[in-house]
């Protein structure tokens, strides 16, 4: 990495020229062989540098920091959680701090209680093998299309009782937002995503039912009904980590499991594992690119960063810190730490739908080990992969001999 000489817009004047790296986040150098490596490199430069993409941010690559920033949210604060910031109402709780965050945390806090995750694991348990039959006997299937993005959003859109014909459209919505691949894509997603909740809020006000989305709309926040804003902000946040994060995941932990006979091998034949083996898939395979706003003018490590200044904070070079994690890029399902990633963020925003995605990924591993434990990618064929707000998997072929595959 070499520092830029001349980006004017979007370098401030009080940042140092040695602390100025023209990266892409989006488009990180070296991603189309690997996505994770390439970000890796950024542990070489510095361990704070400012970059004059979209419009100019700070990006932290160390894992210590990473942690600390994302749980000091007096200092840097959750009012934009993306970059680069975006016209619309607010992300709800996302993107409030403390303490307002809780008041809107607990209105979605009842669906992801252990008693109600277990009625949605029973029947993520069955749809997964009725799945899985449904493209056994193939010996192949495109794993992204017929699983990933089958098994956790079918069991989302259950939580909230959309329709499932509306999957594919909101899928394709959702994407265009965090993995976008021409401009205007984002600015697209929101007029279609705005256009379906709003739509959504007036049916389910109208026609309340005992979905999580009718929950939201009739709770109330500091003694008073949610307006509308509230309300959209909160039903948007759902709907972007629901309909995409787990999907990506698996995806990730497909891939990895498709090139590593050794490790399914140690899943199948050390079945206690599997808890910490998620943890772990989850720290060396860590989706979310993570924002904060600088709350007020500060000093960190002997930066000086401005009041309103973006942080990246890329969840993977937590992941991938030596400092934090021993021989980080190697996948260790006996890791003692695997747990202290930042996959579901830190602090008082660590993700409130973390037990259900690990509870999904722990069915998707059982039941997919117990029918195909031997996998491989489709010889001759590419993974495609995409990042934005999350490392997304675009498209993993997979095959596997149905004659030698066990059930």
């Amino acid at each position: 990495m070499s520092p830029v000489e001349v980006f004017p817009p979007s370098i401030p004047p009080h940042v140092p020229p040695e602390l100025v790296v023209d990266f892409d986040f989006v488009h990180p150098k070296g991603a189309e062989r690997d996505l994770f490596l390439a970000l890796k490199r950024l542990h070489e430069g510095p361990d704070i540098f400012w970059t004059p993409r979209y419009g100019g941010h700070w990006v932290v690559t160390r894992g210590d920091d990473i942690r600390r920033i994302l749980s000091d949210y007096e200092t840097f604060s959750s009012e934009a959680v993306f970059i680069p910031r975006r016209e619309r109402p607010r992300i709800v709780p996302l993107e409030v701090d403390p303490p307002e965050h809780m008041a809107y945390r607990k209105l979605i806090a009842p669906a992801f209680t252990p008693k109600a995750i277990a009625q949605w694991t029973d029947l993520a348990r069955t749809l997964a093998i009725e799945l899985i039959d449904g493209f056994y006997a193939r010996g192949e299937c495109e794993f992204m299309s017929e699983f990933a993005f089958q098994l956790p959003i079918i069991i989302f859109m259950k939580m909230c009782d959309l329709p499932l014909e509306d999957r594919p459209q909101l899928l394709r919505w959702v994407g265009m937002n965090i993995r976008p691949e021409k401009p205007g894509d984002e600015q697209e997603s929101f007029r279609h995503m705005n256009e379906y909740i709003r739509n959504l809020m007036a049916q389910r006000r109208s026609q309340p039912g005992d979905d999580l989305v009718s929950q939201i709309l009739h709770s109330e926040v500091f003694g008073r009904p949610l307006n509308d804003d509230e309300a959209f902000g909160l039903i948007n946040g759902l709907l972007g980590g629901g309909l995409d994060t787990v999907a990506s995941t698996m995806g990730w932990i497909a891939r990895f499991l498709a090139q590593s006979p050794q490790h399914r091998r140690q899943l199948i034949e050390e079945p206690d594992l599997l808890w910490n083996a998620i943890e772990e898939l989850l720290r060396r395979f860590s989706v979310p690119n993570i924002a904060r706003v600088v709350a007020k003018d500060t000093v960190y490590k002997g930066v000086f960063m401005k009041k309103g200044e973006q942080v990246l904070l890329s969840a993977c070079l937590h992941a991938m810190d030596e400092a934090c994690f021993e021989r980080p890029l190697d996948v260790d399902f006996r890791r003692r730490n695997a747990r202290n990633h930042s996959t579901f963020s830190q602090g008082p925003h660590r993700c409130p739908g973390a037990t259900l995605a690990v509870a999904e990924l722990k069915i998707f591993l059982e039941e997919w080990l117990r029918r195909i434990p031997d996998f491989w990618i489709r010889p001759g064929e590419c993974v495609e992969t995409a990042t934005g707000i999350v490392h997304g998997v675009k498209y993993l072929p997979l095959v596997w001999d149905p004659q030698a595959s066990t059930s």
